[in-house]
This record gives structure tokens, C-alpha cells and sequence, in this order.
């Protein structure tokens, strides 16, 4: 089955979900990817799918859900590889488009340094490009590119796209312990994402079992440490760690609020302290939520922050 879904999503609201790349053939194989390691490692683009069996299904889905009454914002490339390795991407867009729906890609950018990658994706309505390192120790130990990739051309094959394209451009960088976590890593990462100036840049820590055991997510106030870096050179920064729930959504209720917000972003010590005058509660609320292992307290500069303790789920 090529599409699925309507799925909830945080970034997308109701995504239906196309998976046009079979599982897994990729130009990568990320150390953290939870869909496993890459089978087939893949830099040429090829017919994975014919783009009338592409369409026909995703056509069936959304009438489907319109008959349901499931609402769908986006129909969002996000298959178990690298999604511009199908090389009918652009006039599947283009067959899409008639169903009235925006269109969206969640890719590695590896490809971007190519021409007709970057001229399909223009077609999008919406992209999203990982940046896990600008620098190629830590891009190739967390990454795992095909040898024949080249960091340079990709990152400015990404400059390129992001000053043409004129849809929503959001970033992606998942932070692997003692690998590209480091105070410098993140640093030359906040400035690349300076010159591309994205709409929204994600900050994401592995939560799910990864590929290999080494891709292990940082601690909780070294991910602190590197929002904040990354926060003074963007106009918007958020956490997305796969957390549940209603994000930024005030319900009254205290605890399910600051998870909802932590998740998102740190807070200070002192924005809890309005928040909690707000909601008419004391700190015995947050105190209990850290013995509970809810949330976790961490220094930066001097000042305490607040984040929801990142989850792992199934690590055996």
C-alpha cells in the first residue's frame, strides 16, 4: 500500500501519508533510524512506483476519508527511504494536484545538489530537509551517506533550494550522543541554518529503538545547551521528539499543560512561575512531575530551564 493515514501530526495537522520509495532504499542509513538499517544504499533516482498506480491510491484514500469525514491538510511524501530518489517525484506532485490538497516532502536533502531534485520540489507546498552536521566526521558517523555523496555540494545544492523555493521551508537536526552534539557541531549547524533562514527549525532526539545501539539521544541539558545556541540565530526553534497531545493547547490543567509546552521548547524558571500564577497552581506541581521523572531542571548561563524528559521507548 503506497498511501496511509490521515495521521495526526504536529507540523502537518491531518497527514496522509505516501510512501513511494519501498522499504529501505536510501542514500543514507542514519545511525538513529527507527525503520532500521538501509537494505539498499541508493544515490541514482529510478521508477520505484508508476505514477498512476501512486495516484490511484492516494485518490482512493482521500475520497475515503472525505466519506468518513477525516479531514487531510497535507498529502506528505515520508516513505521508508529517501522519497527524491523516485524519479517520477515532480509529475506525481503535479498528478496530485488536482485533489486539492497541499502537498508536502519530508527529505535528507542528499539530493538537492541536483537540478531536477530541486526543480521538483518547488512544486511542493511545504518541505522539510534534515541538517544533522555541516561537518563530515560527525555527518558521516551519524549519517552513514554512500560514499560517493558529497557534504559541500549538498549543502550548497540546500542554500540554493531554500533561497528559490516559495513555500514553507522547516529544518530537521536529530542530535546523536557524543557525535554531533558537541558545543561546535551545533554551532556550525546554527550557522548554515542562518544563511537558509527555514520557517521552522526542529531540534529532535532519537526516542524510538534505533538502527544501532550507538545512536543514543543526548542528555537532557546538553539538548538545552544546543537549543539555546540555536535559538539566538532563528526566528523559530522547537523541539520535535514524537511526544502525543495538544501542544500549547491551555486546558487548565497544569501538569498536562507543561508537558505539552515542555515538549516543545524549554522553559525558565520564571515563565513556569507565571504560568503557574496563571493556572492557579504552585510549584508543588512541578516538583512532583521531576521526582515523577516528567520533567527534568538544568542549568544554562546561570538560569534553570524546564524540559519534558525525553522518552525512550523499547530500548532492549
Amino acid at each position: 500500500m503506497i498511501a496511509f493515514g490521515p495521521v495526526p501530526s504536529r507540523r502537518l495537522g491531518r497527514s496522509l501519508g505516501i510512501n513511494n520509495i519501498p522499504s529501505k532504499v536510501c542514500t543514507y542509513s542514519c545511525l538513529y533510524c527507527q525503520v532500521g538499517q538501509t537494505i539498499l544504499k541508493e544515490a541514482g533516482r529510478q521508477v520505484f512506483y508508476q505514477p498512476d498506480e501512486l495516484l490511484g491510491d492516494v485518490s482512493s484514500k482521500v475520497e475515503k476519508a472525505g466519506q468518513m469525514h477525516e479531514p487531510i491538510d497535507y498529502l506528505t511524501f515520508v516513505p521508508d527511504g529517501e522519497p527524491t530518489l523516485d524519479i517520477n517525484l515532480g509529475l506525481e506532485i503535479d498528478l496530485l494536484r488536482p485533489l486539492g490538497v497541499k502537498i508536502g516532502v519530508i527529505t535528507n536533502g542528499s539530493l538537492l545538489w541536483r537540478e531536477d531534485v530541486r526543480t521538483e520540489l518547488m512544486k511542493a507546498d511545504w518541505v522539510s530537509i534534515k541538517v544533522d552536521s555541516v561537518i563530515e566526521k560527525p555527518w558521516y558517523m551519524v549519517n552513514r551517506p554512500l560514499r560517493i555523496l558529497r557534504l559541500d555540494l549538498i549543502l550548497d545544492g540546500i542554500l540554493e533550494f531554500a533561497h528559490a523555493f516559495k513555500g514553507m521551508l522547516v529544518t530537521e537536526t536529530m542530535l546523536v550522543r557524543d557525535i554531533n552534539d558537541t558545543i561546535t557541531s551545533v554551532e556550525e549547524i546554527g550557522n548554515f541554518l542562518a544563511s537558509i533562514q527555514p520557517d521552522i527549525s526542529y531540534l529532535a532526539v532519537p526516542t524510538r529503538p534505533p538502527a544501532e545501539k550507538r545512536g543514543q539521544p543526548p542528555r537532557e541539558e546538553v539538548v538545552n545547551r544546543a537549543y539555546q545556541q540555536l535559538s539566538r540565530k532563528q526566528n523559530r526553534m522547537e523541539f520535535l521528539v514524537g511526544y502525543e497531545g495538544n501542544t500549547f493547547a491551555f486546558t487548565g490543567n497544569a501538569r498536562e499543560d507543561l508537558l505539552s509546552i515542555t515538549a516543545v521548547h524549554p522553559m525558565r524558571r520564571d515563565a513556569v512561575e507565571d504560568f503557574l500564577k496563571r493556572a492557579n497552581a504552585d510549584w508543588a506541581v512541578v516538583d512532583d512531575m521531576i521526582g515523577r521523572g516528567e520533567l527534568v531542571e538544568t542549568e544554562h548561563y546561570g538560569k534553570m530551564f524546564y524540559l519534558r524528559k525525553f522518552r525512550k521507548e523499547s530500548w532492549s
